[in-house]
C-alpha cells in the first residue's frame, strides 16, 4: 500500500496505478475535492488559496497539477513556489486567504510525496473535515468552474522573507544577544527547502559564521531525511571537524528540528521542544501541550514552573486543538515539532532556532552543559509493518489485556503507563506501519519494555 489517505492529507509515492499510488489523476482528484469542500462552506464567491512545496523531485509536477486544479475550480492562487510547510502556513494567515496546500511528504524518502491540507486559519484541516475530502474524492462529484470564472495565478516567493520578520519580532527572541554570542553554527538541510531558509534566518539573527551542508534545493537527499541519529553522521563529524558550537538539522519541509551538540552527539530531538518549553515557561507562565508519544521530560519543565502539562493523540491537529483547549503556551510534538502560538498554531523549526539560540546566549553554556540540565530519559522508537490483512485493534485487546494491571490510555491506540516508563503503540499516520515507542530512565528500561510488547503482538 503506498496511497495513505489521513485526515489531514494524501499521501503516496509517485508513479504506478491509479489509486493506489500518488498519480496525477489521484493529485487532481484529492485537489478538487478538498477545493469543493472549502467552497461549500464559504460564503465567498471566489476563493484564494496559497500553495507552497519542498524541493522534492517531483514537486514542480504536483505544484502544477495542484494550481491548474484549484484554476479550474475557480479558485486564486498565490504559488510560493519552494517554501516551508510553516511559512506556507503563516503565508495564508498573511494573505489573509481561504485555504492551502503544502506539497510535501515531510521525513518520507524522495519517491514520496503529499498534499497537506490548510484551512483559512493556516493550520491542518479538522478529522471531520478530512473525512468529507476524503468521501468526495471517492465519489468524484466535483463541478469544476465555467471558462470566465476560472481562477488566477500569481508567484509571490518573498514569503520566507516575511516569516523570518515575524521571528525578529517576537519578544522572546533576542537578535542582538545571540549576535554578541558569536556562534559557529553547521547547517543540515537534505537538500530541500531549509537550504533557502536557514542560513538566512541565521544571519538576520547575527550568526556570522554558518557552515552550510547539503543546503542546495535539488531534492536529492544525501541520506535518509528523518533527522534522526542513525541518519546524522555526516554532521556530527562536520561540527566536531569545524568546532561548531551547534548544529541544526530539518526535515524536507522544515518542521521538525534536530540540534547536534558541539561534541557531535545528538542533543535528543525530543529535548528540542523540552528546552524551548522551558525557556518560554521562565519568562511566561502557563500551560504545555505534547502528543501521547513525547517525553515525559516535558512535563517535569512545566510542574517545576507551576503550569499543568496534558496531553494528546497524535497528530498536528490534535495538538493544536489541545493547546487551544488549555490555553497552552507552548508545545509541539516529540519529532523535534515546535509549536509557538505567539508566532502561529503549527510545528516551526525556525522559530525553534531562535528561540533555542536566545536560551542559549542566556544560558552562557555548551550545549552539551545546558543538556545535562534536564531529567533524563530515554525513547526506544521501533515500527512494525502492516499490511491489509493486520485487524489492529485484535493486537491492541490483546496488549490491554497482558498489561491490564497497568494504567493504560486509549485515546490513540494503547498507551501502558509503567512506574518509570511507559510504551505507547499506535498506526502510523503517515505510512502503512505500527509505531511502538516506549520511555524509560534508561536505555535498556525502555528498550526492554518496546521488546515485552513487540514480542507480544508478533
Amino acid at each position: 500500500m503506498t496511497l495513505i489517505k489521513s485526515i489531514s492529507g494524501i499521501r503516496g509515492t509517485i508513479g504506478g496505478t491509479t489509486g493506489d499510488n500518488l498519480t496525477p489523476i489521484d493529485v487532481v482528484k484529492f485537489t478538487a475535492s478538498f477545493a469543493s469542500i472549502i467552497q461549500s462552506t464559504s460564503p465567498k464567491k471566489r476563493l484564494q488559496f496559497v500553495v507552497g512545496r519542498d524541493a522534492r523531485i517531483s514537486g514542480e509536477m504536483v505544484e502544477q497539477l495542484v494550481n491548474a486544479t484549484l484554476r479550474g475550480m475557480g479558485i486564486d492562487v498565490i504559488n510560493t513556489g519552494l517554501s516551508t510547510t510553516p511559512t506556507v502556513e503563516m503565508a495564508v494567515i498573511e494573505t489573509k486567504s481561504d485555504g492551502g496546500i503544502i506539497l510535501t511528504a515531510s521525513h518520507n524518502p524522495k519517491q514520496w510525496n503529499a498534499l497537506k491540507l490548510l484551512n483559512g486559519k493556516g493550520e491542518f484541516i479538522s478529522a471531520a473535515e478530512g473525512e468529507q475530502v476524503l468521501e468526495l474524492a471517492e465519489n468524484e462529484n466535483f463541478k469544476f468552474a465555467e471558462v470566465d470564472e476560472l481562477g488566477s495565478i500569481v508567484n509571490n516567493d518573498t514569503f520566507i522573507a516575511k516569516h523570518i520578520e515575524k521571528i525578529l519580532e517576537l519578544d522572546l527572541v533576542d537578535k542582538d544577544l545571540i549576535a554578541a554570542a558569536n556562534f559557529k553554527v553547521a547547517v543540515d538541510a537534505v537538500n530541500s527547502t531549509g537550504g533557502i531558509s536557514i542560513p538566512p534566518l541565521l544571519k538576520a539573527l547575527g550568526v556570522k559564521e554558518v557552515v552550510e551542508l547539503f543546503c542546495e534545493p535539488t531534492g536529492e537527499f544525501p541520506h535518509n531525511p528523518e533527522p534522526l541519529p542513525e541518519n546524522l553522521t555526516e554532521i556530527s563529524r562536520v561540527v566536531k571537524e569545524s568546532k561548531s558550537d551547534l548544529g541544526f538539522v530539518v526535515d524536507p519541509d522544515v518542521d521538525r528540528l534536530a540540534i547536534v551538540m558541539e561534541n557531535g552527539e545528538m542533543f535528543g530531538e525530543e529535548y528540542t521542544l523540552v528546552a524551548v518549553a522551558d525557556y518560554i515557561l521562565e519568562n511566561k507562565k502557563g500551560n504545555t501541550a505534547s502528543n501521547l508519544s513525547s517525553t515525559k521530560a516535558l512535563r517535569d519543565v512545566t510542574e517545576k514552573t507551576g503550569g499543568d502539562y496534558f496531553a494528546s493523540a497524535v497528530g498536528e491537529v490534535n495538538v493544536v486543538a489541545k493547546m487551544k483547549e488549555v490555553n497552552a503556551v507552548i508545545g509541539g510534538e516529540g519529532n523535534g515539532g515546535i509549536i509557538y502560538p505567539e508566532l502561529h498554531y503549527g510545528r516551526d523549526a525556525l522559530v525553534g532556532i531562535a528561540l533555542f539560540l536566545t536560551l542559549l546566549a542566556k544560558k552562557e553554556m555548551k550545549v552539551s552543559e545546558l543538556r545535562k540540565t534536564y531529567p533524563d530519559y530515554f525513547i526506544s522508537k521501533n515500527k512494525a509493518q502492516l499490511d491489509e490483512s493486520t485487524d489492529i485493534q485484535q493486537l491492541f485487546e490483546k496488549v490491554k489485556t497482558h498489561f491490564s494491571n497497568y494504567q493504560i490510555l486509549t485515546i490513540d491506540g494503547v498507551k501502558i503507563e509503567f512506574p518509570d516508563g511507559w510504551v505507547h503503540l499506535r498506526p502510523s499516520n503517515t505510512e502503512p506501519i505500527l509505531r511502538i515507542y516506549a520511555e524509560s530512565t534508561s536505555m535498556e528500561k525502555a528498550n526492554g519494555y518496546a521488546q515485552a510488547v513487540i514480542d507480544l503482538i508478533k
